[in-house]
């Protein structure tokens, strides 16, 4: 059984293979093993599943799910300095850690782990959102996400219909995946400590997306709809339909897109797909 707390303290291994956090990679490292082993059971009944965890650096979280009932850990990670790290920390993990020196931006992350697979990650601010919407291009492929974001961010992912923060992310991480927040970390318990609180939210990909649409079609039109948030849908959508595309899907013409639901963008796209409009 791995144990995380028999190995040497992390910032022991921050010093010895000098990982100094840079700012250009959006390090900030997670020391607290109670919060990263938090993380981990907000993940749930992880038994049997293969884990991918992103940006892992000196190990933190990574100790934390080898605790975990996973079946096998893959940690994706830039960085040479932390990959040394966790290639030594592979050693004590009883080969259910594989290490890939690797940037998760340009990585078809399901395409080196078998099935079932979860993403488990504290993401870095900088490339967070980004990797977060190419691993829903390709959703089901995943049973889910654990992930922690800068809490403006987490808000935009989770948000309801109605608030200032639900927009473009929140409609396509609610139709291919039930979302709920976990739970802030404060700045304080990272190294170096980063300008805003974090939020740790979890996403479980639904069977099927939540209305029928095309993602491209959906994607057209959260972008009109949100481009011009203060306009009725009717002036915003202009450009692929405004008032009659409205009227096919149902969807009062004087609404603004804040105030429509996830079905209701999904019924826009349908109208515009039979209009035969390009997404």
């Amino acid at each position: 059984m791995f144990d995380a707390d028999a190995l040497p303290p992390l910032r022991e291994i921050v010093g010895r293979f000098e990982i100094a956090a840079q700012k250009s990679l959006g390090q900030h490292f997670l020391f607290d093993l109670n919060l990263t082993r938090r993380i981990v059971a907000g993940s749930g009944d992880l038994s049997g599943i293969n884990v991918i965890e992103v940006g892992a650096g000196p190990g933190g979280l990574t100790r934390a799910l080898l605790e975990s009932n996973a079946r096998h850990v893959y940690a994706i990670e830039r960085d040479p300095r932390a990959v040394a790290a966790l290639r030594d920390l592979a050693q004590a993990a009883g080969g259910r850690l594989t290490v890939i020196e690797a940037d998760a931006l340009n990585t078809d992350a399901a395409s080196l782990t078998p099935h079932p697979r979860r993403v488990v990650a504290n993401l870095p601010y900088n490339v967070g959102t980004q990797l977060l919407i190419n691993w829903l291009v390709d959703a089901e492929s995943y049973l889910g996400f654990t992930l922690m974001f800068q809490k403006e961010v987490a808000e935009r992912i989770v948000a309801a219909p109605g608030g200032k923060s639900y927009g473009r992310l929140s409609v396509l991480a609610r139709w291919l995946a039930e979302t709920r927040t976990l739970f802030d970390i404060p700045a304080s318990a990272f190294v170096p400590p980063p300008n805003v609180t974090s939020t740790v939210i979890d996403m479980t990909v639904r069977i099927a997306p939540l209305a029928p649409a095309r993602r491209q079609d959906l994607e057209t039109v959260t972008r009109a709809a949100f481009g011009q948030r203060r306009k009725m849908l009717r002036r915003s959508l202009s450009a692929v339909g405004g008032a009659d595309l409205l009227a096919e899907a149902g969807v009062p013409e004087d609404a603004r897109a804040e105030e429509l639901s996830v079905e209701q963008f999904c019924a826009i796209a349908r109208a515009m797909q039979a209009r035969g409009l390009a997404g």
